[in-house]
């Protein structure tokens, strides 16, 4: 008797956890070449170390622990954490500065919660968050060479230099604040008065981080159409995000930044696409992801805003990372067989 084969023997097998970590890795680098274009050696540079130091970590203490720490290296989770810890670090950041980063996210934020998999935090966004409490000044300024105001790359000498030990080898340069925090703390002028004052930041600075922002947001979309994640979260998130700003821009754009500053400065694009959709740490149901990634895009806007910190994307996640258990209870899926959705927490007559 022939049996009809219509779905199990069709099915191509998943995709396995290394090879999504690959992936996602590939996708940052359009946006890590930008930034390497437009700023110098000073995100590579990051990058590299921050791996190199993560791996380093995660090895001894799955050794402490008394495992094998070959199949957790093999993974790439540990490797992803650092990339992404080391694209959100400014440009030129010192090494010490990407040494205790990379040691909060692997051993704090990761390993002391018992691995991939268990961490209710994103570990990326965990050691940013800490990095940027404790060292406010590194985190939100960073030294730009006297070559890059005439469209020179620094050479990697001078940025390894400057990484290493703190001095530049060129005989001019400034310390400036990160776009967002220019904006925010443009004082009393008018968001024209500030970008006419400061010429340079709005044509150079913002230039050059919308020119990333637009580099990862391909690496996205490639995630996008290789079915990493499903696009929930990132359109949620973005939408949001311009949803909130143009309504207050519209209102009184002399004060208010307008949805594209939003959208293509800070690390808006390399949130949503690659530090939102982290499995692990965000909303499961197709529902619930829609208001994970609406709850971080309207926190963003908030803080940014109203807040202390220019940037806000790791305590938007952060917080909504808190949330997502809660957000899991009322938005399960209806299960088959049943007429309606279990909401909540239910209690047992």
């Amino acid at each position: 008797m022939a049996f009809i084969r219509v779905s199990s023997p069709h099915l191509h097998r998943p995709l396995s956890t290394h090879q999504v970590m690959r992936y996602v890795i590939l996708a940052t680098l359009p946006g890590l070449a930008a930034l390497t274009w437009i700023f110098g050696w000073g995100s590579l540079i990051n990058v590299i170390l921050a791996s190199a130091f993560g791996l380093v970590f995660e090895a001894l203490v799955l050794m402490a622990r008394k495992r094998n720490p070959v199949p957790a290296l093999k993974d790439n989770s540990a490797l992803l954490t650092c990339v992404l810890l080391g694209l959100a670090l400014p440009p030129l950041a010192p090494f010490w500065l990407v040494l205790t980063g990379s040691f909060v996210a692997i051993v704090i934020a990761k390993q002391l919660y018992g691995g991939l998999g268990n961490n209710p935090f994103n570990p990326a966004m965990v050691a940013y968050a800490l990095l940027l409490i404790s060292f406010p000044v590194e985190m939100t300024q960073w030294v730009m060479p006297a070559e890059m105001l005439n469209g020179n790359t620094v050479s990697l000498s001078a940025s390894l230099q400057a990484v290493f030990t703190g001095h530049q080898q060129v005989a001019d340069a400034f310390t400036m604040a990160t776009p967002l925090d220019g904006f925010k703390h443009k004082g009393e002028l008018m968001a024209d008065e500030y970008w006419r004052l400061d010429a340079f930041a709005a044509e150079k600075v913002w230039g050059g981080w919308a020119f990333a922002s637009v580099g990862f947001m391909v690496g996205g979309l490639f995630l996008l159409w290789k079915k990493i994640f499903t696009w929930h979260i990132p359109v949620a998130m973005l939408g949001s995000l311009t949803l909130l700003s143009a309504m207050f821009y519209g209102s009184d754009p002399s004060n208010y930044a307008s949805p594209m500053v939003h959208l293509f400065s800070g690390a808006t694009m390399l949130g949503a696409f690659f530090i939102a959709t982290d499995p692990v740490t965000a909303a499961t149901s197709n529902k619930g992801k829609l208001w994970f990634g609406a709850g971080i895009g309207v926190l963003i806007y908030v803080i940014r805003t109203w807040g202390n910190y220019p940037d806000a994307v790791a305590f938007s996640v952060l917080l909504m990372n808190f949330a997502a258990p809660f957000i899991d209870y009322y938005t399960q899926p209806r299960s088959f067989g049943h007429k309606k959705a279990r909401k909540g927490i239910k209690h047992d007559a």
